[in-house]
């Protein structure tokens, strides 16, 4: 069994704060310039770089990064740098939206964008519903960040553009199977599978490694090589992300924990125990989706997926999955330096605790 490092790469650290430094510049330029013309447009930009500032992991950046340098490409190359915060920008562009879609209340321990601005609305009295309010301004906030995103990436080479432009339709296309799947209440594995592939893994961890490739000029060697770590690598990530769902603690994930039950997402883990419940299991996996669900029916959840073997067979499929991305990284022709920090990412993202 692989050590279980839960640590972010010390040597990327410096990567991640770069790339929030960034972010943090350009929008105090767009906070400046807009607030100029209206006061009232200060408040969805200064809700983004609020966002942005109140953290995050910056993994698609330090998955580009990772394939940029290991391509030979220049760690102090402008457009590398901007096109890692293009990639932070995209990702909370996915968040804000996405917890619109979900309902959900908090994000990084605080009110969600959209509740945020709701009550707002509410203690200024103000017209309209506040409920709407809010969620139009988090539609803005999220719109900011991904049209922010572009402009970052202008510069970027044609074979990059078009890396980029493939990770955000991918990112749209598991978005739309999670809403669908999940109001069909969908429990097929095949589905399960196929919504983490596209809503998180190939975006998380597989188009950011092109990308950096791409932008080093090596994307037509590398393409291969760098997919054969991102698509396991990015899997387990998403299977980790499912287990802290239903299994976290959410004063560490910042998230109400139980939420994708609530929401009734279409999981692996829903996938397996649904597969082996027995039949007085039935009522309560009818629960799932249901808004009201409570707090013991979330731990009976939780009991389920541990004693139909759900539990066990995510965490066995994350250390196979990490297996199958240490072996490709080890053959994969890239730097030294960036074989070893992938090593270390992937042991991150299969086995944190947020």
């Amino acid at each position: 069994m692989r050590s279980r490092d839960a640590t972010f790469p010390a040597t990327l650290v410096e990567v991640a704060a770069h790339v929030e430094a960034r972010i943090l510049q350009l929008l105090d330029a767009e906070l400046e310039r807009w607030a100029a013309v209206d006061a009232a447009l200060a408040e969805p930009l200064a809700a983004l770089r609020g966002f942005v500032a109140a953290g995050g992991k910056r993994l698609r950046p330090a998955f580009c990064h990772c394939a940029f340098v290991g391509a030979g490409g220049d760690p102090d190359d402008p457009r590398a740098l901007d096109a890692a915060a293009a990639l932070e920008l995209v990702h909370t562009f996915a968040l804000v939206h996405d917890d619109v879609m979900d309902g959900s209340a908090l994000r990084r321990g605080a009110d969600a964008v959209h509740r945020d601005f709701a009550r707002r609305h509410a203690r200024h009295a103000w017209r309209g519903e506040a409920r709407r309010f809010g969620e139009g301004m988090a539609i803005l906030v999220g719109d900011f960040a991904v049209t922010y995103a572009d402009l970052l990436v202008r510069g970027a080479p044609a074979d990059a553009l078009e890396v980029f432009d493939t990770l955000r339709v991918e990112l749209c296309v598991g978005q739309a199977l999670d809403l669908v799947c999940t109001a069909r209440a969908a429990t097929d594995r095949d589905v399960a599978r196929r919504i983490s592939t596209y809503k998180s893994a190939k975006y998380t961890v597989e188009r950011p490694l092109h990308l950096g490739a791409a932008l080093a000029g090596r994307l037509a060697e590398l393409r291969a090589p760098l997919s054969a770590i991102g698509l396991p690598l990015g899997e387990a990530f998403q299977l980790r992300d499912d287990i802290l769902g239903a299994f976290g603690d959410a004063d560490v994930t910042g998230k109400p924990v139980g939420d994708d039950l609530r929401e009734g997402k279409t999981t692996p883990l829903v996938a397996h125990a649904t597969a082996h419940a027995e039949p007085h299991d039935l009522p309560l996996l009818q629960r799932l989706g249901s808004p009201d669900l409570r707090l013991e029916e979330v731990a009976a959840l939780r009991d389920l997926f541990v004693r139909t073997g759900a539990l066990d067979a995510a965490e066995a499929e994350i250390e196979r999955l990490v297996t199958a991305a240490h072996d490709a990284i080890d053959a994969a022709p890239i730097s030294p330096l960036a074989r070893e920090q992938l090593r270390e990412l992937a042991d991150y993202v299969a086995w944190r605790d947020r």
